[in-house]
């Protein structure tokens, strides 16, 4: 069986032990050196560059996020260990884990790891289509005969450079198709290789779990669990058009993957559609100054990515949720594309003042929509805020300045609230 050592590189045939290094970390697969679709997931990103960052942190349970009323953004392995996880409330992560360090996300440091994990990605294929900023897919077909190399060995030696050259981790899932392969990246994290042929997808498939497909939520599962369908093997005994019938559009395509097809192409040019950011409140609130604050923190943290990402937007998107669990979604177009962090919160605050008092709330959000290159932001001005373009220059100097001594080196008021 065709084996790989992922720490020298050296080719084997089923070994438990490389015969060149001596290592443990033997990959071997019929199909390993056959397949081509990979899905390449850093480890707990933010936590492993806060890490990396800062050694005094190595063994301790770090989470990523917002305060007592945020949520967890990123929490790694000793914190999972605990029972944290993301998205989870930061009072909950707090009570399972009390001796964490929190630490606010820094953003702009993460997209610049990022852009160095990409570049090494681009060396191997063209074909890169980021998920976000610590993941993404690759289509190495083609690419053997350029770098005299299969492609499974292609990617121990990418999660390799990122160890050794930037200090994360990451983990690979190689396999035949998109949807098999991001499985197969979570199957053995962190510091994974996992891969799925052709000839055990079915059996692979049969018995696990319909929450395995990404994008299938609570009301998703909720909404399968009422047609009896918890697993690959119930989604089996439905033919094509009742699950049609049943789920449009989402019924065809449970049908495809539950026989592990996926036809969907690796695409180096998917467009970035929206950037955006919310926060899950501990307590419900209608304080207008706890509000205000949040609001301006958002359009902070939505305009820092869009300047990471060398992007701007034309719409404005508030989101609401009230105390009952309704959603409410205001948004408007600006007459230019911004990136501008004032911008996005005045004109996010203005869609609040026209929401009027409706509270409390559980949720708030803010996002940046109608993406667009940062060149053509912010050109016209604003003639009815003649002083629009001081500020915005204030945020360029302030960027600058944070750069280079660090996030916390210039804070506005508004954000202490």
């Amino acid at each position: 069986m065709p084996g790989l050592c992922r720490d020298c590189l050296t080719t084997l045939t089923d070994e438990r032990r490389c015969t060149a290094c001596g290592s443990p970390r033997i990959k071997a697969h019929p199909e390993l050196f056959d397949l081509s679709i990979a899905h390449m997931d850093c480890d707990a990103f933010y936590a492993s560059v806060e890490k990396r960052d800062n050694p005094e942190l190595a063994d301790k349970p770090v989470i990523i996020g917002g305060g007592k009323r945020g949520v967890v953004s990123t929490a790694c392995y000793v914190a999972r260990i605990r029972g944290v996880r993301s998205a989870m409330p930061m009072f909950k992560a707090l009570q399972l884990c009390p001796e964490a360090v929190v630490i606010k996300p820094r953003m702009s440091v993460y997209a610049e790891v990022s852009r160095e994990i990409r570049k090494m990605m681009d060396e191997l294929t063209p074909v890169v289509e980021p998920l976000s900023l610590d993941e993404a897919f690759m289509d190495l077909s083609g690419t053997q005969r350029l770098h005299g190399a299969p492609p499974a060995v292609m990617l121990a030696r990418l999660v390799g450079r990122m160890k050794d050259e930037l200090g994360v981790t990451g983990s690979i899932g190689l396999s035949h198709n998109k949807f098999l392969a991001k499985v197969a990246s979570d199957l053995d994290k962190p510091r994974g290789f996992s891969v799925i042929g052709k000839a055990e997808t079915a059996e692979f498939l049969y018995d696990k779990p319909v929450r395995l497909i990404w994008g299938i939520g609570p009301a998703a599962q909720e909404s399968l669990d009422r047609a009896g369908i918890r697993s690959f093997s119930d989604l089996l005994r439905w033919d094509h058009d009742a699950l049609t019938a049943r789920f449009g559009s989402m019924g065809y395509r449970l049908w495809h993957l539950a026989r592990g097809q996926d036809k969907r192409r690796v695409s180096a040019h998917e467009p970035m559609k929206s950037i955006s950011n919310e926060t899950t409140f501990f307590e419900d609130t209608a304080s207008l100054d706890i509000l205000d604050g949040h609001i301006w923190r958002l359009s902070e943290k939505v305009a820092d990515r869009a300047k990471a990402k060398g992007l701007a937007g034309r719409v404005v998107t508030l989101k609401l949720k009230r105390a009952n669990h309704k959603i409410i979604t205001r948004r408007v177009s600006l007459r230019d594309a911004t990136q501008i962090a004032d911008r996005l919160y005045r004109t996010a605050r203005g869609l609040f003042d026209q929401v009027g008092d409706q509270g409390p709330y559980r949720l708030l959000g803010v996002g940046l929509s109608d993406l667009c290159p940062e060149a053509q932001a912010d050109i016209s001005g604003d003639l009815l805020d003649p002083g629009a373009t001081q500020r915005s220059q204030a945020e360029r100097a302030t960027d600058e300045i944070r750069r280079r001594f660090g996030n916390d080196a210039i804070v506005k008021g508004r954000a202490l609230r």
